[in-house]
């Protein structure tokens, strides 16, 4: 099985929609958790409308755009969220990236963060997060960054992480070379790596 990966803005607008499906999580979050300051007062279509508008789907031409999408086989599978640390309003005011660590400059905008995960249904435990991961990297080094970021959840042996793997699991983020930082939490790490 073939994973190639592409900037958000080379897919179209239904392999977005593949990926993130109607329900569940993804559905209703629509990247937008960090994003904004409170998500869920936000009407899930105005939701939908921002990240269609954030990743610029379907426009090659665009010189931005918010994340990558993994393909598996040439189906949409899944979804990386990754663009400078700036742009994400409420990961700027949360504890878990900045507890335990010396201070530095939130606004860098050398310093991009990866924020988030989405595996379509049916395409789980086939390496789609590491390989977004990995991309992630790549991506952000092609457009100037310094270094990357992941606040992934800690999963031990045996463990099971559920719901909160939408950050991505700190196996995944170090198989893509990030290192831990600190580890603000038991179960939550900020990992880096410098480009």
């Amino acid at each position: 099985m073939a994973i190639t990966v592409r900037p958000a803005n080379e897919a179209s607008e239904a392999d977005l929609t593949a990926v993130f499906g109607s329900r569940g999580d993804p559905a209703n979050c629509q990247c937008q958790w960090f994003k904004a300051r409170d998500v869920w007062s936000l009407p899930k279509q105005e939701r939908v409308d921002r990240l269609r508008a954030q990743t610029r789907c379907g426009d090659a031409g665009a010189a931005e755009t918010s994340g990558l999408i993994a393909y598996l086989d040439g189906e949409p599978a899944g979804w990386c969220a990754v663009e400078p640390r700036i742009a994400y309003e409420r990961l700027l005011r949360a504890r878990i990236p900045w507890t335990g660590r010396k201070e530095e400059d939130r606004t860098d905008p050398g310093v991009w963060a990866v924020t988030c995960f989405v595996t379509r249904t049916g395409y789980r435990r086939q390496g789609i997060s590491r390989a977004l991961a990995g991309a992630a990297v790549s991506f952000a080094r092609e457009r100037g960054a310094r270094a990357v970021e992941g606040y992934p959840i800690v999963v031990e042996p045996g463990q099971v992480a559920g719901g909160e793997l939408f950050v991505g699991s700190a196996s995944v983020f170090a198989a893509a070379g990030f290192t831990e930082v600190t580890r603000p939490t038991a179960r939550r790490a900020v990992m880096r790596i410098d480009l």
